[in-house]
Parts: structure tokens; C-alpha cells; sequence
């Protein structure tokens, strides 16, 4: 005798919902880590005196303002609120924020990377918190937000 598999009804009970449902979200583990990077990005460019040259302004609003909305869009998947606002395409909504963000972070790393040498002293402490958030955003610019 042939075995038959399940019926969809039996497969689609094992489905997991709500918090559970983290590891399952396919961009669950990079939005993770990628959030680490924005962060890390945030709090270089804010230990150093950044208020006094305008090219760290626009890199303290992007990776400020863009881990912001990442957080959004994290919670509103977390916990599966998407699915409640059914008529938005999020895919649409996610591919545009994606390629709005790896522009916006590809000129913050271009700012900041261009700003480091004129801002501060080679070997200081402000020089090396500053390239390093340029070399952090690499990977923010690169894999998206």
C-alpha cells in the first residue's frame, strides 16, 4: 500500500505563529545582526565631537533614522502585523525601503569615509572611532537595512 502525504490542513497546523515565528522569517537573523551594525555606526559617530563638522550630521540622521524604521518594520513582523494590513504590497514596500537605504547608507559611508582625514588627527581616538564607523556601514550599504 502507497502512503500519501499529509493534507495541507495537517501541514499547515504545524505552522508557527506570533514570537515563535522568529526564526522562521527568512530576514529575522540578518535584520538582527545588521541592527548590531547601525547601532554600532550610531554610537562611534556620537562619542565623537560630531556636531561640529555637517558630514557627521548626515550620517548621525542616517544611521539613526534608518535603524528606527528598521525597528518598525522588525516589530510589525515579529508580530505578524502585516498580515492584518493586507492591502499594503509589502514586498513593494520592502524592496523600495531596501534600495532607499543602501542609497542612503552608500553616501553616509561615502561621507564619512571622505570626512575622517579632514576632521581629525591620524592615530587619535575621534580618528579611529570615525573609521570605523565607515568601515562598519560597509555591510549596512552592502546587504541592505
Amino acid at each position: 500500500a502507497a502512503k500519501f502525504p499529509k493534507p495541507v490542513s495537517a501541514c499547515l497546523r504545524r505552522i508557527p505563529r506570533g514570537p515563535e515565528a522568529v526564526g522562521v522569517l527568512g530576514d529575522s537573523g540578518p535584520v538582527s545582526s545588521l541592527q548590531v551594525l547601525g547601532l554600532l555606526v550610531w554610537a562611534l559617530i556620537a562619542d565623537t565631537p560630531y556636531h561640529l563638522y555637517p558630514a557627521y550630521g548626515w550620517v548621525m540622521f542616517v544611521a539613526v533614522f534608518l535603524w528606527l524604521v528598521t525597528i518598525v518594520f522588525f516589530i510589525l513582523y515579529l508580530f505578524q502585523l502585516h498580515m492584518k494590513l493586507y492591502m499594503v504590497p509589502w514586498p513593494l514596500v520592502l524592496m523600495i525601503f531596501n534600495v532607499g537605504a543602501t542609497v542612503l547608507y552608500i553616501t553616509a559611508f561615502i561621507t564619512c569615509s571622505a570626512a575622517v582625514e579632514l576632521t581629525s588627527l591620524k592615530g587619535t581616538r575621534p580618528y579611529n572611532q570615525r573609521a570605523a564607523a565607515s568601515v562598519s556601514m560597509v555591510p549596512r550599504g552592502v546587504l541592505g537595512s
